[in-house]
């Protein structure tokens, strides 16, 4: 549903929320209110719409209040009080006059720590950003009549990162297509070589199939079938030259492979980009000396491989597969990995839980010792509070759901009466009711499980918890304690000591395959650069909301310049990040350029790694 953004536009700007989320984008009238207490000071909440359970806010302090909006880490304690009441909800943070409006939400990713995203808002800007984002929250007639639930309307609010494995369907059809493409290959007579071809084949096909969907290849969605159809109706079909000979072959190695192009190959091509990439170099089994000018691949090849293609939405973009028929970059270490070179290199896909458990547990605890290093007051300090309260103060925000899956219900009483009666436990061993136990769960193990919650989060309570590997030991939520202790960094010595760790960490695959342990290194960094980057914007903007605002120079990217230098690091680094196309995009390319590095005995591996990490790139930018 497409919102009005002449009608929505004024709406924002007078801060007339209630009539914005409900006239606007179909949500429901509510009227309840609460009143919170942080740090003992008050704050009111009065819900203006909700939707299925989705609930939003406004936080507006009291007239006499000096300080409008509160802080970032004063909104973020603000958030977790009302998730006890309000589990699902957007939260608008108001000044007195709704002049500036800062709009908070909750991302719930699965696999990766629960963290804040915070939107700013002032009614001197047009708003377009803010409404862009709002409208994915409409729901019209049409939809609330064929049922609106919980899920969908979370799904629209919050910005979500999924890495999803290819689909099984996919994966089947290719193993056919795969099959079938390597039984034309004309030149090649040794299968293992024949083999290993339609593997290199099809690998650049998915590659250009993603990134021709981004508009990179001159503009067009549909870049190969369209020149496939082209070459045709200008060369015939087979004759002389085949697509494969005329066009692909020239595209992989004088155009992607090459800076340097004459006026008829651009003619040829089109505007396309130069790809610093050995998949699309003259392959082994291109060379003179091995098959040359010999291989030969009929059109109809493409023809099938293109008709198969064109079945699914390719998504460059980071986004949670919503259908059988969307395939996102993973595919391609996916099938790498999986299908074609299992059998000849004994190559396995290492699942996302693995490869994300074994970097969390490595990356996290060498940037937690290096910022303790150089800011060792915030993890021990005798005199006051360190990072390890939020353990003792929220513990069950580390303890991972599982594990805390029905600790809160009393349990059965043939069931408590085993506690201290072994006599008594013949029903331990049958299947656990679902409201209690995991999947597959008997009593006996919800028992344990119950019993070992209560042990470490009495440890948490008594502040036992005082080391980052001891999150291990008691595998608790490393990722969330770390997003929190950046997002709430009461100064700016912590940051800069969790920044310069971050950014200098290497972290290097001896054997890196189709790069399965570099990516899930990265999916565990981008959310701490992330936290680092708005941290560091908070700090200004609260520093700067102290001074008076006529007297305050700002940097060319518009971030606030406070007297004698404070902050200066902060403010410098954001000006270099606001040069990027995106945020995202300098986080990301940060990461792949200074973080991230992995060698392989199999070149083709190491290429498909660095291609895979240049979609996620390419991702944060618009053609």
């Amino acid at each position: 549903m497409a919102i009005d953004f002449a009608r929505a536009r004024p709406l924002l700007k007078a801060c007339d929320l209630r009539r914005l989320f409900i006239e606007e984008l179909g949500w429901d009238h509510a009227k309840q209110s609460l009143a919170l207490t942080i740090a003992c000071q008050s704050y009111e909440l009065a819900a203006f719409a909700k939707k299925c359970g989705v609930v939003a806010y406004r936080c507006q302090p009291a007239k006499s209040d000096s300080s409008p909006i509160p802080d970032r880490s004063t909104r973020i304690k603000i958030h977790r009080e009302l998730a006890k009441t309000a589990y699902e909800h957007i939260l608008v943070f108001a000044s007195i006059d709704g002049v500036t409006q800062v709009w908070q939400w909750v991302r719930r990713d699965p696999g990766r720590p629960i963290a804040c995203r915070e939107h700013t808002y002032h009614a001197a800007q047009p708003g377009d950003a803010l409404l862009q984002k709002l409208q994915a929250l409409a729901v019209s007639l049409e939809e609330e009549e064929q049922g609106v639930t919980l899920p969908d309307v979370t799904a629209r609010a919050r910005a979500a990162f999924d890495v999803e494995r290819v689909t099984k369907r996919f994966y089947d059809q290719f193993q056919k297509e795969h099959a079938a493409f390597l039984k034309f290959i004309d030149g090649i007579e040794a299968v293992a070589d024949r083999e290993w071809y339609a593997s290199v084949m099809l690998n650049r096909l998915m590659f250009v199939y993603f990134i021709q969907r981004k508009g990179f290849l001159d503009g067009d969605p549909h870049y190969l079938r369209n020149r496939l159809t082209r070459c045709q109706a200008e060369r015939g079909k087979d004759k002389f030259y085949s697509f494969y000979r005329y066009f692909l072959i020239r595209l992989f190695h004088e155009g992607f492979g090459s800076k340097t192009r004459t006026t008829e190959l651009e003619k040829l091509l089109g505007r396309i980009p130069y790809l610093n990439g050995g998949l699309f170099d003259v392959h082994e089994l291109e060379k003179p000396e091995r098959y040359g000018k010999s291989i030969q691949i009929p059109d109809k090849v493409f023809e099938r491989i293109f008709g198969y293609f064109d079945q699914y939405h390719w998504h460059l973009d980071e986004r949670p597969l919503r259908a059988d028929n969307e395939i996102n970059p993973d595919v391609l270490g996916y099938i790498f990995e999986k299908y074609i070179n299992q059998k000849q290199m004994g190559a396995y896909y290492t699942k996302e839980d693995i490869t994300g458990y074994i970097s969390q547990n490595t990356v996290i605890p060498f940037l937690f010792d290096a910022a303790r290093a150089k800011c060792k007051v915030a993890f021990e300090n005798p005199k006051g509070p360190t990072l390890w309260n939020a353990l003792k103060d929220t513990p069950d925000r580390y303890i991972y759901g599982a594990v805390q899956k029905g600790v809160e219900l009393p349990l059965p009483a043939e069931i408590a009466a085993g506690l201290n009666d072994v006599s008594k436990r013949k029903a331990w061993n049958k299947q656990a009711l679902p409201e209690y136990g995991l999947p597959t769960e008997i009593w006996r193990e919800v028992v344990a499980r119950r019993q070992r919650y209560e042990e470490i989060k009495k440890k948490l309570l008594a502040g036992e918890v005082r080391d980052i590997n001891d999150l291990i030991t008691l595998n608790l939520d490393i990722r969330q304690l770390a997003q929190d202790v950046i997002e709430n960094c009461e100064g700016p010595e912590l940051l800069r000591a969790f920044w310069h760790a971050i950014e200098n960490v290497t972290i290097l695959d001896p054997t890196c395959g189709s790069g399965a342990f570099l990516l899930a290194a990265l999916n565990i960094l981008e959310p701490l650069y992330e936290a680092c980057l708005e941290r560091m914007e908070a700090f200004l903007e609260d520093e700067a909301a102290k001074l008076e605002k006529g007297k305050l120079k700002r940097t060319p990217h518009g971030y606030p310049q406070l007297p004698h230098g404070k902050f200066e690091d902060f403010s410098k680094l954001l000006d270099r990040v606001a040069e990027h196309p995106s945020a995202r995009y300098f986080i990301f390319k940060s990461i792949i350029l200074n973080n991230l590095y992995g060698v392989d005995i199999m070149e083709e591996a190491v290429e498909i790694c660095k291609l895979r990490l240049f979609l996620k790139l390419a991702a944060q930018v618009e053609p």
